[in-house]
């Protein structure tokens, strides 16, 4: 029989979960809270299924006296705040699985059936649940922005590859964010205290990146006054970020080989290598396994730097999280200003959502910094957030140049004022569940 205490200070969604989830060759506790479901481990437990957000203790406190006392026992977390914070503080802490709420019966049955598949496949190899993981003191790297599930996915993965010290490629369109991804592997890893630093490879000639990166010693070269150390050694045990890795040169490629495999380098005109412990993040817009067929990239080095890959999405996958991004490109433009952030209108917000973001991130954010130096009334109008061409669908009044997702944002919309913004009765005439239209309601923005 499968045991699963279910923890929610919720009375409604305890009972519905129990119900959902229990059958035949399942068996259902449930816990207001974390300090009772404490008192029922003791009963042969597999898995806690806990809500984050409770009074008393929450779910990550009750998650990390569980690795302490209950060891075997796989947690999976569930909360209505997706922030980057809750899900790397999740993760970070050795939890099975992190859900967000309204919760997808279909999804968790399939979460928890995987989860319990681990347990066997680890009690047939001897083992028991995943090493404990030590949660960092609070520091939000406070830079990663939304709540879309592929930026969830990328949260989870910016926790566990904290957990450690392996190399992680981060791949994604110019724009993206992955140097603040990068940072926040850092900020949430054992050695936040020491030096992240960030070398661009596209920025500057082989012969110069080589001596930016291994340092040199005293006439190595012409101007070559003095020994200089690079940026390897500069790092200690911190992390290298180095982005753009796909726009090196082969004979590059294989100093930075030898670095992640023997862990030394040689200064440019040095005899003797030197030792480094720095972590290697690296990452890169372009596509490496083409590039590998061509033989401009290595594949023993493509190979060492894949131990850990996250793929970071564009913008136009993910335009749901475009309200929250801007509310808070436009806090820090006018901080940075020295000023009160003025309000953005729907009609703006309707025009940010209408754009392609070719630039990604970026793009949006140098929008909204020009949007609050011209938005002199307070208000941010659509024609302060004008950005480059007009798109297709901002552009054209032809209907079959309007994307799929446009269209869907207007129905809904025009349903929800329909109906007073009662979610009942617009969820019946849109013919969904009253979940999936939270979800619709969130990817647009419309709350």
């Amino acid at each position: 029989m499968r045991r699963i205490l279910l923890v929610d200070d919720d009375a409604a969604i305890r009972d519905s979960l129990t119900n959902a989830l229990a059958d035949s060759s399942t068996e259902v506790f449930a816990a207001e809270s974390a300090e009772r479901a404490l008192g029922l481990i003791g009963g042969g437990v597999d898995i806690v299924l806990t809500d984050i957000r409770m009074a008393g203790l929450d779910g990550v406190a009750l998650l990390r006296l569980l690795r302490e006392r209950a060891p075997q026992i796989d947690v999976v977390l569930m909360t209505a705040y997706d922030d980057m914070a809750t899900v790397v503080a999740a993760m970070r802490e050795g939890a099975a699985e992190f859900l967000v709420k309204p919760l997808d019966l279909f999804e968790l049955r399939r979460v928890l059936a995987r989860v319990f598949e681990d347990r066997q496949t680890r009690a047939r190899a001897g083992r028991g649940a995943p090493t404990t993981l030590t949660l960092l003191p609070e520091g939000h790297p406070g830079a990663l922005v939304g709540h879309d599930p592929g930026m969830i996915a990328v949260y989870k993965l910016i926790g566990q590859a904290a957990a450690g010290r392996a190399t992680v490629l981060l791949r994604g369109e110019s724009g993206t964010g992955k140097e603040l991804i990068a940072r926040a592997i850092h900020a949430n890893g054992p050695d936040a205290s020491t030096p992240f630093i960030a070398v661009n490879c596209a920025a500057l000639p082989t012969t110069l990146l080589e001596s930016e990166l291994f340092g040199h010693v005293r006439g190595a070269f012409t101007g070559a006054i003095g020994d200089r150390k690079g940026r390897f050694a500069l790092a200690g045990r911190g992390t290298i970020f180095l982005d753009e890795i796909g726009d090196t040169t082969p004979d590059l490629q294989a100093k930075l080989l030898r670095v992640l495999q023997e862990r030394e380098f040689y200064p440019v005109g040095a005899e003797r290598p030197e030792r480094t412990e720095a972590r290697v993040v690296a990452a890169t817009h372009r596509d490496l396994e083409q590039m590998l067929k061509n033989g401009d990239f290595r594949a023993d080095l493509y190979y060492r730097l894949r131990v850990v890959e996250i793929s970071v999405p564009p913008l136009r996958e993910r335009r749901g999280d475009i309200p929250l991004l801007a509310r808070h490109l436009v806090h820090l433009a006018s901080v940075a200003a020295g000023r009160s952030p003025p309000v953005l209108s729907r009609e703006a917000l309707n025009a940010l959502m209408a754009h392609t973001w070719p630039g990604n991130v970026r793009e949006l954010e140098n929008c909204l910094t020009r949007a609050v130096m011209l938005a002199a009334s307070d208000v941010i109008r659509p024609e302060h957030v004008q950005s480059g061409p007009a798109t297709a669908e901002a552009g054209s009044n032809d209907d079959e140049l309007v994307t799929l997702d446009a269209l869907e944002r207007a129905h809904v919309e025009r349903v929800l004022s329909a109906t007073r913004g009662h979610k009942a009765r617009a969820a019946q005439i849109l013919g969904v569940s009253r979940p999936r239209l939270d979800r619709l309601v969130r990817k647009y923005g419309l709350e």
